[in-house]
């Protein structure tokens, strides 16, 4: 045999144990160790339905890596897994049940990929579905979550699009102290913050105009009323409703305000309706419709 035949077939059979062990294989032909994968994943599921820290850290590897639902950067690490998801472990509203509907477990040698899709239903009755990419590896002998990228399942981003939320108290208060602050920068001729807190996309219609305006129209209107020597003397909002769907707000308002022009003072109430978006941090006011009581134009 001549010397470059021999050693390409040395090399191949070097090769051939590694593309053996790298072998895809279908979970259902090592049906042993999908039952081992299957149950240690109970386990992990088991561990947030019953808060129980040491079974989620144990079913975890110490060099872990992934995304949790809402990372904002890759976890690395087991600590960093356990603060991720320490409000599940300390919150009264916690996992109670899990349904895995479609799963599809895949063995790379020692390696196994299980990409699943899961329904949770929460202490409270509600209900969630993720879509989750799970890597284990046989370490030592036993089967362990080495990695996993867990996020929202269209479903249910749908569902958070369109269905009704509710705002926690700090991010409401923060939501009705930018609507105030609108009005404010506004009967203030305020420009940088007009610019800030207004949408490039503004839509707006005013108590007494047939017209709708854009950001520049507003923002033009409030350098009129200063330059015309206007300054709001009393702004109050007696009552509000808000709607919230996803990243947008609406909030119906009643309206009090009264100005000064001229030593001669306005008032004008009415009815509003605004909507602001949460982009970059902020809530941000992308429209509004106002009408007003009769005599108080």
């Amino acid at each position: 045999m001549p010397k470059k035949t021999w050693l390409l077939c040395f090399a191949l059979l070097l090769a051939f144990p590694v593309v053996t062990q790298l072998k895809a294989v279908p979970g259902d032909q090592r049906p042993a160790d999908r039952d081992l994968i299957m149950q240690h994943l109970d386990k992990i599921f088991q561990g947030f339905i019953h808060q129980d820290a040491d079974a989620l850290r144990n079913g975890h590897a110490k060099e872990w890596r992934g995304f949790l639902t809402g990372s904002a950067g890759i976890g690395k690490g087991i600590d960093e897994y356990m603060r991720g998801i320490g409000g599940a472990l300390t919150s009264p509203v916690h996992m109670a049940s899990y349904k895995i509907v479609e799963s599809d477990l895949m063995f790379y040698g020692d390696v196994a990929l299980l990409p699943y899709v899961v329904e949770l239903e929460a202490t409270n009755g509600a209900k969630q579905k993720l879509r989750i990419f799970d890597v284990f590896a046989k370490l030592n002998g036993d089967w362990v979550q080495v990695g996993t990228n867990t996020g929202p399942h269209p479903d249910q981003i749908a569902r958070q699009m369109s269905d009704p939320a509710q705002l926690p108290p700090p991010i409401r208060k923060a939501l009705l102290d930018a609507r105030d602050a609108v009005w404010r920068a506004y009967f203030a001729n305020s420009r940088p913050d007009l610019e800030t807190m207004l949408a490039d996309e503004l839509v707006a219609v005013g108590p007494d105009s047939d017209r709708i305006d854009n950001r520049d129209a507003v923002i033009a209107a409030s350098q009129q009323f200063v330059q015309g020597g206007g300054k709001l003397v009393k702004l109050d909002f007696p009552s509000s409703e808000i709607q919230v769907y996803g990243n947008t707000a609406i909030i119906y308002s009643r309206y009090d305000v009264q100005t000064e022009r001229g030593g001669q003072q306005h008032a004008m109430r009415g009815r509003v309706s605004e909507t602001f978006v949460f982009r970059n941090k902020r809530w941000v006011n992308t429209a509004w419709q106002m009408t007003a009581d009769a005599g108080t134009q």
